[in-house]
This record gives C-alpha cells, structure tokens and sequence, in this order.
C-alpha cells in the first residue's frame, strides 16, 4: 500500500472511530484501583489504643484536643487530597511568608489557651502537658516547634534557672502572654559548641549601675539566633563577664534588642541569616552590641551577682561547677529535640508502611498479580527494623521526659549524660529513617504534600543545634570515664548512670545462639552489657597510655576519639534498651506483650548486627553474627502482619499524615 492510501486509511479509522480488527495483539488492561490496607491487613491481634497510650503515656486527651485545635483553623493550610483533608504548612510560600504565617498561627494557639501555665505553672502535670502539647505542635510542623521552643524552653527556661524571684515576677507571665518575644544569644560565628570561648564581654560600670555589653570582634557576633531576625524583642546575652579587669567566665544577662513598634534599639545591630535547607519559618539572625547599657538588675543571679559597687560574688566557687550551671537550660532543649525526633520518625513511617502496604511493584509468575511492596523481604528489612527501633527510642524518650521533670540536683548529672547521649542517638535515628522512608517511597517521596522528603530537611538541624553530636557523645564517653577513674579511685562499686551492671560478674555470650537465647531479653542485655564494660575499660587504658606517653588528659582524651564514639553507642543502646525492657515488664500477659517482645528483640538483635564493634573486638563469632542476621529476617516477617497496627498505634490523625498514606492514586 503506497504511503497516501495508508495515512488516508488510518485517518478514516480515527474519523469514523472504527474498532480495531479482531486480531489486534494488545488487549484492554484494568485500571489500578486503590483499596485501602484496613480491608486487608489484620487488626484484631492486639489493641491500637492500649499500645498508643502506652507511647504517648500521658495527656491523650490535650493531645487529641490540640490536633482538632489546628484542624478547625485555615490557618494551619487544610487542602483536599485522595478524597480526605489535610493539614500541612505551606512549603511553597516565600520564607518571610513562612515566618510570618509562623508568628499567626502562634497567635491562634495563644488565644485558644494552649501555652496556659507553660512558665508560671509549676510541678510534675504542668511539665507534661506542656510536653505533649508540644509534641503535638512538632508533628504539625517542625518550624512552628522550634519557633515556640526557643520562646519558651530557651529564653524562658533561662529567666526560670538562672534568675531569681524579682526576674521570675518581672518577666515570665510576659513570656507566656506573649507581650514578650524572646530569643537566646549563646552561640557565636566564632564558637558554636564551645560556649566556653565565645568572646562577648560584659563590664560593669559602677559610677551608673549599668552592665555594658560589647561586640569586640566579628568573630563574637552572635549566630543563628532563632527569633531574631524579625520578632524578638529581648534576649539572653551569653557573655564573658569582665569585673575589675578579672574575667569571670561566662554569664547571662537580658538585653532589650527591639522596641515595642519593632524597632531595632540603638547600638545594637540585626541582619537575617538568610534562606535555610529547612525551617524557614523561623527567624534566624545575627546580632551585634556596640557598648549596650542594661541595668544592673539584668543579670540572672541564681547562680552570680554583682553589687552594686562591682563586687562579685558566687554560691559556686569552683568556675568549671559555673560554667556547668549555665549551661542547665540546654538539658530542656536536648529533651524536647529527642522527643520530637521520634515523632518525624513515626510521621514518616506511617507513611511509607501505610504506602508499602497499597502499592504493588512486578510480579513473580506468569501474568500473575504484582506483589504488595510490604510483602517483599528486601522492603521489610528496609522499614521494619527502623519501626522497632522507633518504639525502643519512644520508651527511651519517655524515660527521659520522666526524670528530667522529677529533676533534682542529685540527678543532674544523669540528666546531662542521658539527654546528651539520646538527643544525638535518636536524631541520628530520624534522619536515616526519614532517607529510608523517602526512598521508600519511591518518586512519591519527592513530592512536598507527601512530607517525607520534606521533613528531611526541617529535621536535618538537630543533628547539630544544641550540642553537635558528635560532640554531645564525646561528653557522654568523658562522662563515664569520669566515673571509671572515681570508682577506681575509691575502691567503690559504681552508682549511676546504669553502671552497676560493672560491679557484677562478666557476661558470657554462648558459642551456639539458639533462637530462644537470642530473643531472651537477659540475653541481649547480657551482651549490650559486656560491650559496654569491656569498651569502657580499653577506653580507660588508651586515654591513660597517652597520658603516660606526656600527652595532656584533654589531648589524650582526643586521641582516643574512635573508642569514645564506640564507648557513647553502647552507652546509648544499652540504656534504651533498657527502658524498652521496662515498658514491655508494665504489660500483663497476653498479645500487647508479645508484640512489645518481638519489637524489644527486633531493636536488640539489629542493634548487635550493625554495630562492627560486636564482631572487631571478639564479642560475637562470625557464626552468631551470621545467626542474628537470619534472626532479623525470622522478625521481619512476624511483625510484618502487624505493620498497619503498630503504625495506627502511633496515635497521629489521619490529617497530619500525607496523601499517598491513603489513596495514592
């Protein structure tokens, strides 16, 4: 058939919308249909609500109360998607929109009572319930939690610890009122974690009562002050303080920075650090002070002051104790940053388990149906782990929240060491969970609504804001060195920190793992024990070997950096799975409990195969290393029908998950 006759047939096909010949190769396809996971997947095994109360532990009613709070607003950005509402922040707006809409939705939560008691309440209730309101904001969006974090835990939680009753009545129902907005002026460009050496100086002027504040470098500018770019109006000022020509360390004064119109005040500067990866709606500035008078009365003297004729003086003598006390306020943030690292995690676990569990990927035989994403080992083993440890890092977290609001002095060293060793343990948790999920979740986990990629980048910060974490687990190794040297020392047992399993016989893990024995919690403590004691003690020995060799403690101490990283991980895994083992003792027999049971052995056994030092330093054979990993994949595939319930039992409403969660097509 020549070229014409041809086109001019098969234009008259499309014309006369002619039916293909009976013999055309191609058939008809059904369309994917969404059908959603609950008519599916078994739910019936074990309760939802009992699990989700035994996460979320307290204050279930504020938190279902707060997230129809934000529901019922536009504020909080309510779209239509597969057929359902959600609420998200709007990551498309320009990041003064951001902030802008950031200070209103703040202002919607104010008047609805949300921050009621959050600084003049006072006790163990009024503690957790400004947790889990919180906690609540930081699922909704993570900008919004940091913003109201650095308002409250920062620069109220410094008034709280280091002032006294006379800034307490000044400026705390301020704070909470919101007619003041304040922000927290420690870090600098030239000194981020090391507080110790950051170059404001403060001078007293005895002739006016004034402290003077000052700027001497460019290197003293203060750094990512969240805050301060656009809103606040006051700050604490970190600072060397000057008296007398002596240099007392470091100390914190209130400083006023704008006027009540939003002005910037005289002498001081402002400029914005500019656009970030994430969080962009907080206000992120850089400030300078060019000689700033504040009254004397602006210092926060609970733990230094100075009289009115510039004699200083202190209740703690030693200045390294000082140094240490000022440094309080930073324990609140640790703990709501581990915290809320467990929340993303959640978040985006629900998300891409509920995908996994919808979307179907090839097929294994001949015109056969294409398999659920779930269903395949390779995407369990990718999730599931990331799930149980989740759960053991929720218990963990609760822990934490437990004694840092019954704190006392005796307890503040545990304090430090453990919110330290979780804040970097569970945020490195996050952001590999968040990677995992996205991928996960394949192209879908690129897109904005989806949140998953999203959250990557608003989460990325807190690996690094509040104590770096490498730096952070340095401390938790120096820490227990601490306490190794003191027990040898005095030729005590140890006390504290968990350490008593030092005092006991040392464990000793079978030749021959046998299922049983691996799922057995005295097991897995066994050995988390036995590498925790066994790399203290070469941590020990190194750091003194370089001693001996005329290197400095500190030098020495830097030197030994790859024992004190493995030291501060087995540290970390030991205590969380500690907790987990607590919360699974409160639940009586029955499937709860054997869910709880696979979920602690998932997070021990994991925690055995990915870490190396297990098998570098002759804790396991390779023939127990290779045991636990088909342990791993037996797990994988019991808890793989439970998957649904136990991302359902994480208590997040439908709104505040994503829509490919539901009807991705």
């Amino acid at each position: 058939m020549d070229r014409v006759s041809r086109r001019t047939q098969v234009l008259s096909k499309h014309l006369l919308l002619l039916p293909p010949p009976s013999d055309h190769p191609l058939g008809a396809n059904p369309c994917l249909n969404y059908s959603p996971p609950e008519l599916s997947e078994p739910s019936d095994y074990f309760d939802p609500k009992a699990m989700r109360a035994l996460l979320d532990s307290h204050n279930l009613e504020d938190r279902d109360w707060l997230f129809g709070v934000m529901r019922q607003s536009h504020l909080f950005n309510p779209r239509n998607a597969a057929g359902r509402v959600f609420v998200w922040p709007d990551y498309n707006q320009s990041m003064q929109q951001q902030r802008e809409m950031t200070m209103k939705r703040i202002a919607y939560l104010l008047d609805r009572g949300v921050f009621r008691g959050w600084l003049t309440e006072k006790g163990v209730d009024a503690e957790m319930r400004k947790f889990a309101l919180y906690e609540v904001i930081g699922i909704y969006d993570h900008s919004l939690a940091v913003k109201l974090g650095v308002h409250f835990f920062l620069w109220g939680a410094a008034i709280q610890f280091f002032g006294t009753k006379r800034h307490h009545d000044k400026w705390l129902r301020d704070t909470e009122s919101y007619l003041i907005k304040g922000c927290f002026a420690m870090s600098e460009l030239g000194h981020g974690s090391n507080v110790r050496g950051i170059e404001t100086v403060t001078t007293y002027d005895r002739n006016t009562g004034e402290f003077v504040i000052n700027t001497p470098c460019e290197s003293a500018q203060k750094y990512w002050i969240g805050g301060a770019a656009n809103h606040a109006t006051h700050t604490i000022v970190f600072s060397q303080l000057n008296i007398n020509g002596n240099n007392q360390g470091v100390h914190a004064f209130i400083a006023q920075i704008r006027d009540a119109d939003g002005n910037v005040c005289s002498n001081i500067r402002i400029a914005d650090c500019g656009h970030k990866i994430g969080l962009n709606g907080v206000d992120n500035g850089r400030i300078w002070f060019d000689n700033v008078r504040i009254p004397r009365e602006n210092l926060l003297n609970s733990v230094a002051d100075v009289s009115p004729d510039g004699q200083y003086f202190s209740a703690i003598k030693n200045p390294d104790q000082r140094f240490a006390a000022f440094l309080a306020p930073l324990t609140c943030g640790r703990v709501n940053i581990a915290v809320s690292a467990i929340y993303s995690s959640k978040i985006s676990l629900a998300i891409a388990i509920r995908y996994s569990l919808t979307r179907r990927a090839f097929s294994i035989t001949p015109n056969g149906p294409e398999v659920l994403l779930l269903d395949y080992p390779s995407h369990q083993r990718r999730l599931l782990p990331l799930l149980a440890k989740t759960y053991a890092m929720n218990f963990a977290a609760n822990y934490l929240k437990s004694i840092f609001v019954k704190r006392t002095p005796d307890l503040n060293k545990t304090i430090h060491v453990v919110s330290s060793a979780f804040k970097a343990t569970l945020t490195w948790h996050n952001m590999r969970t968040l990677q995992e999920c996205r991928e996960a979740c394949g192209g879908q986990g690129l897109k904005t609504e989806n949140r998953v990629g999203q959250l990557k980048g608003e989460n990325d910060v807190q690996s690094t804001f509040e104590g770096d974490n490498n730096v952070l687990m340095q401390q938790v190794s120096k820490a227990l060195l601490g306490e190794y040297w003191a027990a040898q020392k005095r030729n005590k047992q140890f006390k504290g920190l968990g350490l008593e399993h030092m005092n006991r016989t040392c464990p000793v893990i079978s030749s021959n793992l046998t299922c049983s024995t691996l799922r057995s919690s005295q097991f897995q403590m066994d050995a988390f024990c036995l590498r925790e004691r066994d790399l203290l003690n070469r941590f020990a020995v190194e750091v003194s070997q370089h001693q001996k060799h005329g290197k400095s403690k500190e030098y020495s101490l830097i030197l030994s950096y790859q024992l004190a990283e493995d030291l501060a991980r087995a540290f970390s895994d030991r205590a969380i799975l500690q907790t987990s083992i607590e919360a699974e003792a409160t639940v009586r027999a029955g499937p709860l409990k054997d869910v709880l049971g696979v979920l602690r052995s998932m997070y021990a056994l994991i925690c055995l195969e990915e870490d190396a030092a297990f098998l570098r330093y002759g804790y396991l054979s390779t023939e127990n290393a290779a045991a636990i990993r088909k342990e791993v994949t037996k797990l994988c595939g019991e808890l793989r029908p439970h998957a649904l319930t136990l991302v359902s039992s994480f208590g997040i409403p439908d709104a505040f998950l994503s829509p490919i969660a539901f009807n991705w097509i």
